[in-house]
């Protein structure tokens, strides 16, 4: 069973599921407490990063709330992996490096 399978076997137990915009929120906000935590690590950029275990609650926090996201949007997350890492490997190929060249929003094609 995958993480997907997992947080979504968790949630529906316990009536969780929403519209997917909800979990989009969600995670919006677990990945502001991800940089919040990063920030309190390395004292506002003037340290080196220490990495603290509630960075690790956070950074789970987030997963879980993605892969609630992908569920309630019937989106498989494994196969999205495997897409974007095609995707890359196409990039590294074709231009060196795995950042987007488009400036108009249409999907790029493998």
């Amino acid at each position: 069973m995958n993480w997907q399978q997992k947080s979504a076997e968790f949630a529906k137990k316990h009536n969780l599921i929403h519209d997917p915009g909800v979990h989009l929120i969600d995670l919006t906000s677990e990945l502001g407490e991800v940089a919040k935590e990063w920030l309190l690590a390395t004292d506002y950029g003037k340290t080196p990063m220490q990495v603290h275990p509630t960075l690790q609650s956070e950074l789970g926090d987030a997963l879980y709330s993605l892969c609630l996201m992908a569920e309630s949007a019937e989106i498989d997350l494994d196969t999205a992996l495997v897409d974007t890492l095609a995707k890359y490997a196409h990039r590294l190929t074709r231009k060196g490096d795995i950042g987007s060249d488009q400036t108009t929003g249409k999907q790029e094609k493998p």
